[in-house]
């Protein structure tokens, strides 16, 4: 397996417990479990691989990757009861899976040969799109929004990273990179409220 199909695999995994979580607490049934938690999964993916014309799409090629979706979302419906904090677990999760997906995207892009604005862009879109679509799905408010965090910058940051990494070390450590410049600054805006500056409305003037 190499290092590209390993992140898939781990992204796929770990967003398809946060899809679970979230339907969780939606309380939807085990089909609605199973629904969400393979849309979260191969959400960002799948617009990465429309967009760069990949074809098949990297779960049409090997649909193991929805039945890790749907393991994961059984796992989650057997469990979830027995969480303390669901809201919490789900951030977390959420951040580590934010920070497997975007080395993916940024790393097929990479290999496919695309110029740097492609790369942040796959980056981005693999890492925020899948649980973009699962907040909306399950009405939630959209964590890739949540005022003053840092989500999108934290994947635009990471994949930067592995643009400059890659200049100077090999691919699979430069992914490695992109993993850890993603996940400190997503850990970093959750634990320590880094955040970017925020737009602030003023009264009109009379």
């Amino acid at each position: 397996m190499t290092l590209l199909e390993l992140l898939d695999y781990a992204s796929v995994f770990v967003f398809a417990l946060t899809g679970a979580l979230v339907a969780s607490r939606a309380q939807l049934d085990i089909v609605g479990f199973a629904f969400v938690a393979a849309l979260t999964a191969t959400g960002g993916g799948t617009v990465r691989d429309v967009i760069l014309d990949r074809n098949p799409v990297f779960w049409v090629a090997e649909p193991g990757f929805i039945a890790v979706a749907v393991a994961a979302s059984a796992v989650v419906f057997f469990s979830a009861h027995l969480l303390e904090s669901r809201l919490r677990v789900l951030t977390w999760l959420d951040a580590l899976a934010l920070a497997v997906a975007v080395p993916a995207g940024t790393g097929v892009a990479m290999t496919l040969g695309h110029g740097a604005a492609v790369v942040l862009l796959m980056g981005v879109a693999t890492g925020c799109l899948g649980g973009l679509m699962r907040d909306v799905v399950c009405n939630e408010v959209p964590l890739v929004l949540k005022q003053g965090e840092l989500y999108v910058t934290a994947a635009f940051a990471g994949a930067a990273a592995a643009l400059v990494a890659a200049q100077v070390m090999p691919q699979g450590a430069a992914l490695l990179v992109c993993a850890a410049v993603t996940l400190v600054l997503r850990a970093g805006s959750l634990l320590f409220g880094w955040q970017l500056p925020v737009y602030r409305s003023r009264p009109p003037r009379r």
